[in-house]
């Protein structure tokens, strides 16, 4: 297996068996994530060199209008998109197996969690995973400390308050908070 055929496999929604042939690919692409972000997480870096780690890590170049403030975490890195003008803040946790599309404009707060992989229900299998994408629309605010399950579409221009747990889709222009995360209001209210 190839990174191309691991991409499609999980892109695709297909169930991953514990100890199959994927799952054991995916431990192998963990291993080069946690070496990338070691070093993306180690002593300062300049805004051009965190452009060009974090586009290893993600395996393409992102945009000279993206921006980070270290540390970074992810368990994959090779299933994130990232648009223009996309500022990720610190201590944010990717697991991005599921697909993580970050369109233009996205602000993510302080330890925000995007989290693409759920596990099976039944104890007996547990350990398989079940990967589901995450998609951020343009200019959307996802606030310090906010988790976004997999499977989720948040709408263009919306916000997510701090701390808010995403379960499901956010329509756009739009306020969600809490636990679990319900509608506010509009954003021009």
């Amino acid at each position: 297996m190839d990174l191309k055929e691991y991409l499609s496999r999980l892109n695709s929604g297909e169930y991953i068996k514990a100890g199959s042939p994927v799952h054991q690919f995916m431990h192998g692409v963990s291993q080069e994530a946690l070496k990338l972000t070691a070093k993306l997480n180690s002593g300062y870096h300049d805004p051009q060199e965190i452009r060009e780690i974090f586009s290893e890590i993600i395996g393409k170049p992102v945009d000279e209008t993206f921006a980070m403030f270290p540390p970074f975490y992810t368990d994959c890195g090779k299933n994130i998109t990232i648009g223009k003008n996309v500022f990720i803040n610190m201590g944010c946790k990717f697991q991005d197996q599921g697909g993580i599309f970050i369109d233009d404009g996205a602000l993510i707060g302080h330890n925000v969690v995007l989290a693409t992989l759920n596990h099976d229900m039944n104890p007996e299998t547990r350990h398989d995973m079940i990967p589901k994408p995450i998609h951020i629309g343009k200019n959307v605010w996802i606030g310090s400390n906010s988790t976004i399950l997999s499977g989720v579409t948040i709408g263009d221009g919306a916000i997510v308050a701090a701390g808010a747990v995403v379960t499901k889709d956010v329509e756009k222009n739009t306020v969600v908070g809490g636990v679990p995360a319900k509608f506010i209001k509009k954003c021009d209210e």
